[in-house]
């Protein structure tokens, strides 16, 4: 079959002498971020988004603005999309407008979205049968790291497919791995999720735990960041339990929404979550209190809000160091 696009791409790290063309739709927090990303390192790259004024300062900095993401991907050799979740996604790949209306033979579209492992293989299938190849290309890091380049992505798809892009994905991050078919980078994503989550629920419940004893909460935030559980996760959202940022580098609702995919995927899969299953819970419980857009880190604050509403088993627990029942 012929290929639109010679692999793999000539000029793909930017160069002068040749540039790939590439799209990117979905330009949000963290989607436009890493379009910023490929824009700064001399990509052409075409765009779309829900609502164009977020697109504004990307359009100043060189973006080329489609208004489907159909026409993204009949401009480009490699389409990017990064979404909220499947209907979002379901949305912009279906469609007379969708990108899987613009795939030609031979082109490639990496998905960052963090959705349901089967909704990206399911689609990963419409494409092939296009001639065209996806990836699942999840990401892990905030939008700081998005900026400077320094995501860890795990791509789900197959092995030629990934040759052809990873010298781009490299230009996003140190950290860029095949870790399977289609589907099971995001299925890793979730498993990263996962600790995400319960990290900042167990480091929460700690700072709760000192400051209420008389410690300083900013004594306790730094001491036990730099102890032996301060992953980089850890040390990089201490100081926002200290003050919460205007802008959520990971929302609650999102957080929310990456541990229920992974308690859905692991009830296929007969696994158990008991870590996953309490964080949805709170995490509920946060949006519940109207924190759904705000940083993970505001788990302390929800922590410290509920205290007084604790059952009597919750105060009384029984056990060997608790009260008998």
């Amino acid at each position: 079959m012929m290929t639109r696009f010679p692999l793999p791409f000539p000029g793909c790290t930017g160069k002068a002498g040749g540039m790939t063309p590439l799209g990117f739709v979905g330009l949000g927090a963290m989607g436009g971020r890493i379009a910023g990303r490929l824009l700064a390192t001399g990509h052409q790259v075409h765009g779309t988004n829900r609502t164009q004024a977020k697109a504004a300062a990307l359009i100043t900095n060189g973006l080329i603005w489609d208004d489907t993401p159909r026409e993204v991907a009949q401009a480009s050799a490699v389409v990017f999309s990064m979404v909220t979740d499947d209907a979002a996604l379901e949305a912009i790949a279906s469609g007379a407008d969708g990108i899987l209306a613009g795939l030609a033979p031979g082109t490639f579209w990496v998905d960052m979205s963090t959705v349901s492992p089967a909704t990206s293989a399911a689609l990963a299938e419409r494409a092939r049968a296009l001639g065209a190849a996806m990836l699942d290309a999840p990401v892990s890091g905030s939008v700081h790291e998005a900026e400077g380049g320094k995501l860890a992505i795990m791509a789900g798809g197959r092995a030629d497919a990934f040759a052809a892009v990873e010298p781009l994905l490299r230009e996003l991050g140190p950290v860029v791995r095949h870790v399977g078919a289609n589907g099971q980078g995001l299925r890793l994503k979730l498993a990263v999720n996962i600790s995400l989550a319960a990290q900042m629920l167990a480091f929460s419940e700690g700072v709760l735990l000192a400051e209420r004893g008389g410690i300083d909460r900013a004594l306790a935030v730094e001491v036990m960041a730099q102890s032996s559980i301060g992953s980089p996760f850890l040390r990089g959202r201490a100081p926002l339990v200290l003050e919460l940022p205007d802008e959520a580098w990971f929302d609650i609702e999102l957080a929310r929404k990456d541990i229920r995919l992974a308690l859905a995927t692991a009830q296929q899969d007969d696994v158990r979550l008991p870590s996953a299953a309490l964080a949805d819970k709170w995490l509920t419980t946060a949006t519940s209190l109207g924190y759904g857009h705000r940083d993970v880190a505001s788990l302390h604050a929800i922590l410290a809000q509920t205290g007084a509403t604790l059952t009597a088993a919750e105060k009384h627990p029984s056990g060997p160091i608790g009260r008998a029942a």
